[in-house]
């Protein structure tokens, strides 16, 4: 995995939840990767804005979102710290990617329009993602527990241009119920993250997939978010 050895748990502060995320994809247990664009996605890809927008996908995985805003004419850039996922991406699309090492601890592969930084999140800086002017953020919020979740954010406000407007999607449920992850995010919670942003809720829906199984019940939101 991309991270550095040494004093990586004080300048990676997610090093411990990037080494369980390895561990999830090593053993199969991804029940996260939904297979297919997500339907708030197909809704409301719109609310990103004419393409072509460079659309900055965090802890992004394999997700078929990617292809599914590439195809709509959007530049894609995703971050993802298990670099056996992002192989799968292209793998599973039948491309192959030109790689290169952009500095230490983030590989690049591209291909078709998508890019996808093999990295810690914390690792990619404005020079490295480059200019990107549209979010969406399905499964980084929700997989950071709370007390990484406001750094995260504030690093994306780093990475985003400032004009940059988003998609992004959180559950809310009782944790006590179901262990985490996915993490409850509240609407609050949402607005206090994005503070001086106009934030609106578009959608929301019962979530059924994982916390159905469990017997949870649970809210899947869709936000537009404008900074």
């Amino acid at each position: 995995m991309p991270l550095d050895s040494g004093n990586a748990q004080e300048h990676h502060p997610c090093v411990m939840e990037i080494a369980d995320w390895a561990a999830r994809w090593r053993d199969g247990r991804i029940g996260f990767h939904e297979g297919r664009a997500n339907t708030f996605l197909e809704r409301h890809v719109d609310r990103l804005g004419p393409a072509p927008k460079h659309v900055l996908v965090p802890l992004c995985g394999k997700a078929e979102d990617m292809a599914f805003l590439a195809s709509r004419g959007h530049t894609v850039t995703g971050i993802e710290a298990v670099e056996e996922a992002v192989q799968a991406f292209f793998r599973e699309h039948d491309l192959t990617p030109a790689v290169r090492s952009v500095k230490d601890g983030v590989r690049s592969y591209s291909a078709a329009g998508i890019t996808i930084l093999a990295a810690d999140v914390f690792a990619c800086t404005p020079d490295v993602v480059g200019g990107v002017d549209a979010l969406y953020d399905r499964a980084a919020l929700v997989a950071l527990p709370a007390d990484v979740r406001r750094r995260y954010v504030a690093h994306l406000r780093q990475l985003l241009a400032p004009s940059a407007v988003g998609l992004v999607v959180t559950f809310e449920y009782d944790q006590t119920k179901m262990t985490p992850p996915p993490h409850a995010v509240s609407k609050a919670e949402v607005a206090e993250l994005y503070s001086g942003a106009r934030i609106q809720v578009l959608d929301e829906r019962p979530e059924a997939g994982k916390f159905r199984d469990a017997g949870v019940e649970a809210l899947e939101t869709c936000f537009a978010i404008e900074l």
